[in-house]
């Protein structure tokens, strides 16, 4: 049976001298992987549509495991994204998370999109280290996390200094903090874009202008989650900690939103 389907390639494995393995998130069928025989040739017909990031059409046999790759039309190579070193490690992290908390073959047009856009925007100049956080508060949900920053979470309060309880799962309020070992102080800056994330999806992100201190008590709040409902270590991540630290990962220069 053939297959045919619209999707992104998120990992790529060489197997042999000539062929790769691809990971492919479709619109249609999900996570498939396909065999890309001679892709590794510079004069292969696949060789266009066997980098990561790619963006295209997938011709391909289905079989009882690995698919085989017959066709590939290219519709976008984010040539812009992997050729900046930053926006590369942004997206190599967002491409292994989608692929380490999905299964194969199993539908999910939500994600799908999210995958796009975030390319997308990254490719349009937008911020990589808040599509990165936007991009990890929906992943969260899909590892079964569900934070809650709406309200704190001993006794509603909406607004309020808040503390940050990975125990509890969300916000906690300056009279409900016990002697929780997980708290993490925040600002009413990093309060308000936990909301922001936690309420729009990928298609709707703006241009948000974020405090550098905003922007590392959101990765610290996020990682933290991750850390505790997932427990996947990533080699993606410890990359991008090292391009955070070394300072360049960019601000975006257009502010709609300030924190």
């Amino acid at each position: 049976m053939i297959g045919k389907a619209e999707g992104i390639v998120v990992r790529t494995t060489d197997y042999g001298e000539a062929n790769k393995i691809l990971t492919v998130y479709t619109r249609e069928a999900g996570k498939v992987s396909m065999m890309a025989r001679g892709a590794k040739k510079s004069k292969s017909r696949f060789t266009a549509v066997s980098q990561l990031f790619t963006y295209g059409y997938f011709l391909y046999r289905v079989g009882s495991g690995m698919g085989s790759l017959q066709q590939g039309d290219l519709i976008n190579s984010f040539r812009a994204v992997r050729e900046d070193l930053t926006k590369t490690a942004y997206a190599v992290y967002l491409a292994e998370l989608l692929d380490r908390l999905t299964e194969d073959k199993e539908p999910n047009q939500y994600l799908f999109d999210m995958m796009l856009y975030a390319l997308k925007w990254m490719e349009e100049g937008k911020d990589p280290d808040i599509i990165a956080r936007l991009f990890e508060m929906k992943m969260l949900y899909v590892a079964g996390c569900r934070p809650q920053f709406d309200v704190c979470r001993g006794c509603g309060v909406e607004e309020a200094p808040f503390f940050v309880s990975i125990h509890e799962g969300g916000f906690v309020c300056q009279s409900c903090q016990r002697d929780d070992p997980s708290l993490m102080a925040v600002s009413s800056g990093t309060v308000r874009i936990l909301r922001l994330l936690q309420h729009i999806n990928m298609p709707q992100l703006g241009n948000v202008s974020v405090k550098p201190e905003t922007k590392e008590q959101l990765r610290c709040v996020l990682y933290a989650f991750f850390e505790d409902c997932t427990g996947l270590y990533l080699k993606s991540r410890r990359f991008l900690d090292q391009i955070e630290q070394m300072g360049l990962s960019p601000v975006s220069e257009q502010a709609q939103n300030e924190s």
